[in-house]
């Protein structure tokens, strides 16, 4: 279960630094297009630290 526990902190932690850049390339985007793909990125990698905190809670762990 230990294993388990690290393996989602790890993934929370990629997804974090996914996170932080597609933030900043949606606010340094040069224009609209470039602003809209960083800004699909940034709600993609929401999403998926969700699916990752359902994941989480539905095998019995505590918050990492």
């Amino acid at each position: 279960m230990n294993e388990l526990r690290e393996l989602f902190h790890q993934l929370n932690n990629q997804l974090g630094i996914i996170l932080a850049h597609a933030e900043m390339l949606e606010v340094h985007a040069p224009d609209d297009a470039s602003r809209s793909r960083a800004a699909q990125v940034v709600a993609s990698v929401l999403d998926a630290m969700s699916t990752a905190r359902e994941i989480r809670g539905r095998s019995n762990l505590t918050a990492v």
